[in-house]
């Protein structure tokens, strides 16, 4: 499907009163790249253009608005295409997921499952999903469940899902924990009832508030 100028009024519209630099800013983006997918065209050669997924993911968490919406109404997907439901019992339980190519691997507790992901709507909803309950992407293909965090030792960039068990644990990239650190430490606090705070040397500004930004 073929672009539309009325796609790219529909980015103008979306990106209000947020200076082009400020949108770019936040997005990653050129400037003047967002300025011509609003105008639905490369206005150096004068083509067509067509933003890929990945740039509408970046604009999506640029302008806080659904990934799967842009999708749809880039062209790139269908209404009322998903066949398969994450709900939000399911996620309660989850310390992290891994996500491969065409999967996605659980684990809880009791272990790991792992599902195939049919299309790129499951995909996007699930991603969607795991924003709203506190999921946080720390490495390429990782998303842990900030709420069931027990332990972090900041030295090694492990974070720990069960008292009983220091086998169990993942290891975050260290951009990732840079970016998080505080936000990490709150959370352990508020899901242990210790505060951590004082025994870390750390001093990264407060992202707790700044999460998914």
């Amino acid at each position: 499907m073929e672009p539309t100028n009325s796609f790219g009024k529909f980015l103008e519209e979306l990106r209000g009163k947020i200076s082009l630099r400020k949108a770019a800013d936040k997005s990653g983006l050129s400037h003047a790249y967002i300025r011509d997918l609003e105008l639905g065209r490369n206005r150096t050669t004068n083509d067509v253009i067509k933003p890929s997924p990945e740039t509408l993911r970046k604009l999506s968490l640029a302008y806080q608005y659904s990934y799967t919406e842009l999708l749809m109404k880039a062209g790139y997907l269908e209404e009322n295409t998903s066949s398969h439901t994450f709900t939000e019992i399911q996620l309660s339980d989850i310390w992290y997921l891994e996500f491969g190519i065409k999967s996605v691997r659980y684990y809880t507790y009791e272990g790991y499952s792992e599902e195939m992901i049919d299309s790129l709507v499951d995909f996007t909803t699930l991603i969607e999903t795991l924003t709203d309950r506190d999921f946080v992407k720390l490495d390429t293909n990782l998303f842990v469940n900030m709420n069931k965090i027990n332990k972090y030792a900041p030295a090694e960039g492990k974070l720990y899902f069960d008292f009983k068990n220091e086998e169990i644990f993942v290891t975050i990239a260290a951009l990732a924990q840079k970016k998080y650190h505080e936000a990490i430490l709150e959370f352990v606090a508020a899901n242990t009832g210790v505060d951590m705070k004082f025994e870390s040397e750390a001093s990264t500004p407060s992202l707790s508030s700044h999460l998914f930004s």
